[in-house]
């Protein structure tokens, strides 16, 4: 096939060999963790620390908690290590979901993750972007939205020259966010040995009201988020079998010594009652040190963490949206893939456009009106928009539950698999079995629940856009009589 030709995949699914092989595998181990890093150090870490404490009620309680995300991230790293290196295929979950419980429910996770979910946490990471953005160009917060989908465009745009091109920015953005938080932790070392608090006296510090463990574990799980996404481009890695599950467990592992070496920095630097009075830890910290120097570089290091996670989001995200178009026929455009600079482009582009569409939607008060109006028609007032603080806080509310219904659906499917294709050439199997994806499995369920709980009648923004996946999977695959046989469009 030329190597600068776009090529269609409507039709059936194709077998793993052949899915396979038309994608060059230019992922090392090193661009794969770089990716997991990206995603998953976003902007969590920059704020839920002081909110992790609070609630744990003491400095011991909050680094246990801590430690204890690392180890249910671990736990689902290790499932999708097995699901990954057994089946390196482009989309992750949608192959593990089709695999498992049959094409329908991987086309709603593909449908899922097309309109709802990646668009959704593009526009999360998006909207902090453009928060500390305004803050360090000294502009007014109504710039927020278009700078928001600025960021947007702007690394779609990066990732529509390539894939060589994608990984570099990834790498780039990861490099430079690792630096920033060696700053905040050399920061808070530096102030900690200048104050006059010693260990002990920080240790017997405890917060003054009731602990509640259970939502400082929301809060430090919600900051360990998105390292699942590296199965996305399991079909682009070098020998995925090996570098998968070491991407995983090696990002894992790196991103729980990096929190805990920043929360560390955080409690040296400004001591438990200033993080516990603290909503930007980060910003306190560099501001205590540096003073308006130190504020205008951590707001730096947060658009960069921003970027970082947004980039990534992106490169995996279409990549889904590919396999979508592979196996149905309807979406068959978003398969089309240019070999000449290896990226799947209307994929890109359509996800950029959905992306930049929600966030004009959730930011604006048009775009509000435009979503409530056809509740209000109805008189269901279920959308509070009071509640939460503008489109970071919407997006999240809004396709948290769709994120961890799925995720508990991919987990018990580890489980099934063991059954149901026991002679699957497995690279990686899971330690402890079946412990550690029943831990897994056990975590999606409380977050589930809490997200539920969370988003309450917004829910109903995410879930629509799904259900309307269900007629259109159906009109999809509906018998056809007395229809020609489609023509070949790889030539076109």
């Amino acid at each position: 096939m030329p190597a600068n030709q776009d090529h269609p995949e409507p039709g059936e699914p194709q077998t793993d060999s052949s899915q396979t092989e038309q994608y060059q595998k230019k992922l090392t181990l090193w661009d794969t963790i770089n990716i997991i890093i990206g995603i998953v150090i976003g902007v969590s870490i920059f704020k839920v620390p002081s909110l992790v404490f609070a609630n744990a009620g003491s400095i011991e309680a909050g680094v246990v908690i801590w430690c204890l995300g690392g180890f249910l991230m671990l736990a689902g790293a290790l499932c999708y290590a097995e699901l990954a290196s057994s089946l390196p295929e482009t989309g992750g979950d949608y192959v593990f979901l089709s695999k498992t419980y049959g094409r329908g429910t991987g086309f709603l996770f593909g449908w899922a993750q097309f309109v709802a979910i990646n668009p959704g946490n593009i526009g999360i990471m998006s909207y902090v972007f453009a928060h500390y953005a305004a803050s360090f160009l000294e502009v007014s917060d109504d710039w927020a939205v278009l700078l928001a989908a600025f960021s947007a465009c702007i690394l779609i745009f990066l990732n529509l020259l390539g894939l060589l091109i994608g990984k570099r920015a990834q790498n780039i953005l990861t490099l430079a966010k690792v630096i920033g938080l060696a700053a905040i932790a050399l920061t808070g070392f530096y102030l900690g040995m200048q104050n006059t608090n010693s260990i002990p006296e920080l240790l017997s510090t405890k917060s003054q009201s009731a602990p509640n463990y259970g939502l400082a574990m929301v809060f430090v799980l919600y900051a360990y988020g998105g390292w699942n996404d590296a199965a996305f481009v399991a079909a682009e890695v070098k020998q995925p079998g090996k570098n998968i599950p070491k991407a995983l467990i090696f990002g894992s592992i790196g991103i729980t010594a990096i929190y805990l070496i920043i929360n560390a920095a955080y409690v040296w630097g400004l001591g438990y009652d200033g993080l516990l009075k603290s909503g930007a830890p980060a910003a306190d910290l560099l501001g205590n040190a540096w003073g308006p120097m130190g504020e205008k570089a951590i707001s730096l290091v947060i658009m960069i963490s921003s970027l970082g996670a947004i980039n990534g989001l992106i490169l995996t995200g279409s990549r889904v949206n590919v396999r979508l178009g592979m196996d149905h026929p309807l979406f068959a455009a978003l398969a089309r893939w240019n070999y000449r600079v290896n990226a799947p482009i209307f994929s890109l582009v359509t996800q950029g456009l959905i992306s930049v569409c929600m966030i004009v939607l959730v930011g604006t008060d048009i775009g509000q009106q435009i979503l409530a109006k056809p509740f209000e028609l109805i008189q269901w007032e279920i959308i509070n928009w009071n509640q939460y603080g503008g489109g970071f806080e919407t997006l999240i509310a809004a396709t948290a539950p769709l994120f961890w219904i799925f995720f508990l659906l991919t987990g018990l499917s580890l489980i099934i698999l063991r059954f149901k294709l026991p002679d699957l050439e497995r690279p990686f199997r899971v330690p402890f079995y079946p412990i550690t994806p029943i831990i897994f499995c056990a975590t999606s369920c409380y977050m589930l629940y809490s997200s539920l709980d969370y988003a309450r009648g917004l829910t109903i923004l995410g879930v629509i856009p799904v259900l309307i996946g269900i007629p259109l999977y159906l009109k999809n695959h509906q018998p056809k009589k007395d229809q020609p046989t489609p023509p070949d469009l790889s030539s076109h």
